[in-house]
């Protein structure tokens, strides 16, 4: 039987991340009426950065083998460039793997230069992963397919050492694509979507749809600014912000939302939550701030918009929470349709705010009166070659889809990012959708 200290390190990390995985399964099971939420929830976003760090050290000794080792008995390894180059493939690990704990610790009105710094390191860190296991099981297969000689020839040696070549300059070139991306301001997707039994008095209703803000260490004040003067200009009627409006406790980044106090929407501003408000563990904190903006959380509740033109005409605005407060078990918290549309009958027309698309989903399956259910939560997969697993977990990806005869469903890509200040295969988005009768 192999012993721990003979498996390879690879094995060992893999082995370490299956602890940490372990133990937040055991934090959750017996320290859940132990300690208070906050601090509950503190330990498990420290235990999920552990989790990471430990994972992707698989990744990275894969990295440094592929980058460093295999060129150490080349006739550079002993020059000052090859020096300097392992110093830059280190810094770039470390960075990549620190990003998770600025989540924690760095997070503040502004981005911190090292936060950028970090997570642009982590998007790179994806991408090169990516490549390098691309192009290695393209070289497995060619020499499957070829077959191999008695002897490795000096060809063979060249495409080998080609290959990390080759990758570390794909991952610059994609990298530096992604993150003049990102930097654009986000696009304004302009989108009809008819609504049965919307009254004939509120056609052309314009209704703008925001999410996946996230506010924290690489997201602040001046994005955020940014984005209110761009929904402003639109003058929507109004305005809804479909979670994961941030990553940091209300408190430690209160200035940086100041700029949703000039959101003035004439028939109101809505706000439902996604996962990453109840990975803050701050939510009642972050509802009564959005409130002193006049912004109204739907809490599993509904709110009857009434047309500027005929008080007796309306439809039903419903809200409902992330499905991850159920998971997390977050108290008095949860996805809870039957309480969120309450009075909600379908004599009139009803529009859903839920911020997964599987929400949206099993929403349908229970309501499948809802007209019309706006969404976030996949970012449209954010940065390749994530794409494909967002597109792989969720029922609804991204953009407009219809559902049976009378029900929409339009997911948003989001309006900014998560952590990696990186667009790939996406692009950010302020939805502007003018509802039909």
């Amino acid at each position: 039987m192999i012993s721990f200290k003979q498996l390879p390190l690879e094995a060992k990390a893999a082995v370490a991340a299956g602890m940490v995985f372990f133990s937040m399964m055991l934090s959750r099971s017996y320290l859940a009426e132990k300690i208070d939420l906050r601090m509950r929830h503190w330990i498990l976003r420290l235990q999920m950065a552990l989790f990471a760090n430990t994972l992707m050290l698989v990744g990275s000794l894969h990295v440094w083998k592929s980058t460093v080792t295999m060129f150490t008995r080349s006739s550079a390894a002993s020059s000052l460039c090859f020096m300097l180059w392992k110093i830059a493939v280190f810094m770039f690990l470390a960075l990549a793997h620190s990003s998770f704990f600025t989540l924690l610790f760095l997070v503040a009105e502004e981005p911190y230069f090292f936060s950028l710094a970090a997570y642009t390191c982590l998007g790179a860190y994806i991408i090169l992963i990516f490549f390098l296991f691309t192009l290695g099981s393209v070289e497995q297969a060619y020499k499957f397919l070829v077959g191999r000689g008695a002897k490795a020839g000096t060809g063979n040696k060249n495409r080998t050492a080609m290959k990390p070549v080759l990758a570390v300059m794909l991952t610059l070139v994609l990298t530096v694509i992604g993150l003049l991306n990102a930097s654009q301001p986000p696009t304004v997707n302009s989108v009809e979507i008819p609504v049965h039994k919307l009254p004939s008095t509120m056609t052309n209703l314009k209704v703008v749809l925001l999410s996946d803000i996230h506010l924290g260490p690489t997201v602040g004040k001046t994005k955020l600014a940014m984005i209110v003067r761009m929904v402003k200009a639109l003058k929507p009627d109004i305005t809804v912000i479909v979670g994961d409006l941030t990553d940091a406790e209300a408190e430690i980044i209160r200035p940086a939302v100041e700029p949703l106090g000039e959101l003035d929407s004439p028939l109101g501003t809505y706000f439902v939550t996604g996962n990453h408000e109840y990975y803050t563990s701050d939510v009642s904190n972050w509802f009564e701030l959005l409130k002193s903006f006049n912004i109204q959380p739907l809490h599993n509740e509904n709110v009857k918009i009434v047309s500027p033109k005929s008080t007796d005409d309306w439809f039903c605005l419903a809200g409902v929470d992330d499905i991850e407060a159920d998971v997390l078990r977050y108290s008095g918290h949860g996805m809870d349709l039957k309480k969120a549309l309450r009075g909600c009958s379908s004599e009139h027309a009803i529009v859903l705010l839920a911020h997964q698309p599987i929400a949206a989903k099993w929403a349908l399956q229970e309501r499948p009166d809802i007209n019309l259910i706006l969404s976030g939560h996949t970012h449209g997969g954010q940065i390749f070659p994530l794409n494909a697993g967002a597109y792989l977990l969720n029922p609804f990806f991204v953009g407009l889809y219809k559902v049976g005869q009378n029900t929409f469903v339009y997911v948003s890509p989001g309006t900014m990012y998560f952590g990696i200040p990186m667009r790939l295969g996406s692009r950010a988005e302020i939805t502007e959708i003018i509802l039909r009768s």
